[in-house]
């Protein structure tokens, strides 16, 4: 019977005879159909899968090394182009839509062996916090399947947690990787604003999307990242800065010593919408790692309360933008019209009947940010926020090595709860948005179970660029908490 507990462990499978390829593929296709009322996949690529699967055996029979993640399964987000693949976003506006190129981090784990094995269900356009908002209709949380998993990533989440695949790619634009991690009890890792290309990656917002990887451990996690960071062509953002060998690094560094300091905001903790279990298990952890030498402090950090506005500002304002290209003429879904109607009413129709919801509230509170009377009392005062906030977060990065905090404020929500309550349902990202208006890595640690049986994580923090150091810190925090 086929299991997996590391990519490494995988590895050494192989190449000792015990298991093959096919034999992984197979394993992930009849978990993907035992378990397909969790919704967390749209399509499933079971054929060529299959065929990838057995072209790599019969590579490594034959003498051949095995590449970095060589038969590794992945699951890829419905918003991470694949070649000649169906690629929707979750929307019912690219109903059909096959693309023509595949992304840069596709193409890099294609080249380094893994398998794709289908396309996970997302919001909309990676627009929520549940995965409630997809034209496919919401995911299930493996833990508890009246409860949603997290959004937007939801689907790539649960397809990790519930052993549909090894690893899965998502999108990160304000905590879509790491909220989903937190409620599925998974590792998920969002490395800095530039560490990845985002070419072929469906843009929800430019100036804060992120191509994170969702993992059962932080070791395949960091073998996901040396292979598909780095500079890119097709991508001005993408930095010049060396990917290292993360997982080397984690290898010869798997025990923190050095005593460090470490911040948590104050007024995240103090915060009234944060569960009280919640905050007693951060404060307990925290005090933990005191007892092991650690300077842990808590540093006043009064913008908190203008972290959530100014993301909704900015982020629904490049999105009003980057949505404005489906207009039912080029490509995607094209209403129906009568005989009397013109080119404004095929605009209309198309992007009234082919958006969602929450998506066209983001669209229209976009708009408003942006337009004339309004544009310097939201926009341009979001964008004051974010750069006040850079520069509060370079100052504590000068005295600290790291910041924690909780990831979500609360457990995962049931079903439907939060679905006529959008306002209360965004401050969930509260502890989340902060890494994505800054820039730096952030990553969600599955350390807790709530007494309500499910689990709950803990969000480590590091500079931009410092995903080595941060993969290295959140291995020991992992093992501090086992002890």
């Amino acid at each position: 019977m086929f299991t997996f507990t590391s990519i490494t462990q995988y590895h050494n499978n192989l190449l000792n005879g015990t298991t093959t390829c096919v034999e992984a593929v197979q394993h992930y296709l009849d978990n993907i159909g035992r378990k397909s009322s969790l919704n967390a996949f749209v399509e499933v690529y079971e054929k060529e899968a299959l065929q990838s699967a057995s072209f790599l055996d019969s590579e490594r029979l034959a003498g051949k090394s095995i590449m970095p993640l060589h038969g590794v399964v992945v699951a890829l987000k419905d918003v991470i182009c694949y070649q000649n693949h169906t690629v929707t976003a979750g929307s019912h506006i690219l109903n059909s839509f096959s693309s023509l190129y595949s992304a840069t981090a596709v193409e890099r784990l294609l080249q380094a062996g893994a398998i794709i094995i289908g396309r996970n269900n997302c919001d909309e356009f990676a627009m929520g916090s549940t995965n409630e908002n997809s034209a496919y209709g919401p995911v299930q949380n493996a833990a508890d399947i009246t409860k949603v998993p997290g959004g937007s990533s939801g689907g790539s989440a649960v397809a990790v947690q519930a052993e549909m695949c090894m690893v899965s790619l998502g999108s990160d634009t304000g905590g879509s990787v790491r909220q989903p991690a937190d409620w599925c009890g998974i590792v998920g890792l969002k490395p800095g604003y530039g560490r990845i290309s985002r070419y072929g990656l469906i843009a929800y917002a430019s100036s804060f999307d992120q191509i994170g990887i969702f993992s059962k451990n932080l070791y395949d996690a960091a073998k996901v990242l040396e292979v598909i960071a780095g500079e890119d062509a097709y991508d001005s953002t993408v930095s010049s800065e060396k990917v290292l060998p993360y997982n080397l690094l984690m290898q010869q560094r798997n025990e923190q010593t050095r005593p460090l300091k470490i911040a948590y905001f104050k007024e995240a903790l103090e915060h009234p919408g944060l569960d009280s279990e919640i905050a007693n298990a951060f404060h307990s952890y925290v005090a933990k790692l005191r007892s092991q030498g650690h300077r842990v402090e808590a540093v006043d950090f009064p913008l908190l309360q203008y972290v959530v506005p100014a993301y909704y500002v900015l982020t629904t304002a490049e999105a009003s933008s980057n949505l404005s290209r489906y207009d039912g003429v080029k490509y995607g879904y094209r209403a129906h019209l009568a005989a009397q109607d013109d080119l404004t009413s095929l605009y209309k129709k198309s992007r009234s009947e082919g958006f969602g919801k929450e998506v066209k509230r983001r669209i229209l509170l976009g708009t408003f940010v942006l337009s004339a009377g309004y544009y310097d009392a939201y926009f341009s005062k979001a964008q004051q926020v974010r750069r006040l906030l850079v520069e509060q977060n370079d100052q504590i990065f000068e005295r600290y090595a790291a910041i924690l905090s909780p990831t979500v404020p609360s457990t995962a929500f049931t079903i439907g709860e939060k679905r006529n309550n959008p306002v209360e349902m965004y401050l969930a990202d509260i502890y989340t948005v902060y890494a994505n208006l800054v820039g730096i890595p952030g990553v969600s640690l599955p350390l807790f179970q709530h007494s309500n049986g499910l689990p709950f994580g803990m969000q480590v923090m590091m500079p931009q660029f410092k995903e080595a150091e941060l993969l290295v810190l959140s291995n020991y925090l992992m093992q501090l908490n086992q002890q």
